[in-house]
Order: structure tokens, then C-alpha cells, then sequence
């Protein structure tokens, strides 16, 4: 197994990252069991973001790092929260009141369609001139009730209309075949597998 550093000590993301590369001899470990500090997130881009904290993981670890910046962009929004949707409601809010404060923003609008962006950056040092670097989107719509309990962060509320469930309410495997994430980490490991 090879060790990679995974710049993020979010759970969901982990066990996400976990079992979708534990079939190519990943071993996905979060930064902060390195005591590494999270890296500041300056940008406007999902992208500049992603590049940043892998390197930073890198750097700190001496090892491979993967670095994920994802969100929701609602369309009505002009794509807020975007990248500032693990701290919508705030430094202190959760991801009741991230939710909470999107359906207040949206409860005049008429559309309510958003996506899920993953942007997602591999770095082999925290110098590597060739980071690997993905970015892909899931569409749905935002929902006033939430509906399931798998998942975390806005998925009780993000409704695919054509599966008719929201993304908490798909089984985990289900959900990795569709997500953002689960597309952005099979591209990834297609540019992987391209590279070798």
C-alpha cells in the first residue's frame, strides 16, 4: 500500500476517499493524524484552492498528497456559497445552519437548480511541476426537507430528480458512482493510470 496524505481532516470526505481508492493500493491518511495544520484557502477558484493544500499536506508529510476543494453552486446565486460552503453560515456553522441559510437564500427564487463541483489536485512533492488536476460537476436541484441520513454537508437537501432521492438517500457504493467526488476520483485515476 502506498501512503498518501489526504489534505483534509473532514470525515465524510475520508471514508469517501477510503474506500474508492483502497482497490489501487491507496492508503488514504488524514492530515491532521500527522499533525499537520490546514492550509489557508485564499482563492476564488475550487482549483487554486485544491493545488494549495496539497502542497501544503506534501510539504509537511514528505509524502504524496491529495487535496480535494469541493461545494455547491446554486444557479439563482450566481453560484454561491461556491467555494465558501463548508463555512457558509459561518466559522462556527455546521451543516444545519450551511443548509438552512441556502434555503433562506432561496426561498423567492424560482430556480433551484445547483451543482456539486470537486475539484480535485495530486501532487507526487509538494513541488511536483505536473500536479495531476480534475474538476467535475453533479447536477440537481435544492430542496426545502431533508430527506436521508447518508452523507454529509448539503446532500439531505441536494435532490437528483432522476433517480427521485436526494444524495443522503443513496447508498454509499450508489452515491460513489455518481457523486462529484466518485467522478472526479476516477478521472483522476485514469490521468494515473495514463501516467505510468
Amino acid at each position: 500500500m502506498q501512503k498518501l496524505v489526504l489534505a483534509s481532516n473532514n470525515v465524510g470526505k475520508l471514508r469517501e476517499f477510503q474506500t474508492l481508492l483502497a482497490p489501487f493500493q491507496y492508503e488514504v491518511i488524514p492530515q491532521g493524524s500527522l499533525a499537520i495544520s490546514s492550509a489557508e484557502e485564499p482563492y476564488l477558484t475550487f482549483i487554486e484552492n485544491a493545488l494549495t493544500k496539497a502542497r501544503h499536506a506534501s510539504a509537511a508529510s514528505g509524502l504524496p498528497a491529495l487535496a480535494d476543494d469541493s461545494g455547491i453552486c446554486a444557479h439563482a446565486l450566481n453560484g454561491e456559497p461556491g467555494i465558501h460552503s463548508a463555512r457558509y453560515a459561518g466559522t462556527n456553522g455546521d451543516d444545519a445552519a450551511n443548509n438552512q441559510k441556502l434555503i433562506n437564500a432561496l426561498q423567492d427564487k424560482t430556480d433551484r437548480g445547483a451543482h456539486y463541483v470537486c475539484a480535485l489536485v495530486m501532487v507526487d512533492s509538494a513541488y511536483d511541476p505536473e500536479p495531476l488536476i480534475v474538476q467535475t460537476r453533479w447536477y440537481g436541484t435544492v430542496i426545502d426537507e431533508a430527506r436521508g441520513s447518508n452523507g454529509f454537508g448539503y446532500d439531505p437537501h441536494f435532490f437528483l430528480p432522476e433517480l427521485g432521492y436526494t444524495a443522503a438517500e443513496l447508498d454509499p457504493s450508489e452515491k460513489n458512482l455518481i457523486s462529484h467526488r466518485g467522478l472526479a476520483l476516477r478521472e483522476l485515476i485514469s490521468q494515473l493510470q495514463n501516467r505510468a
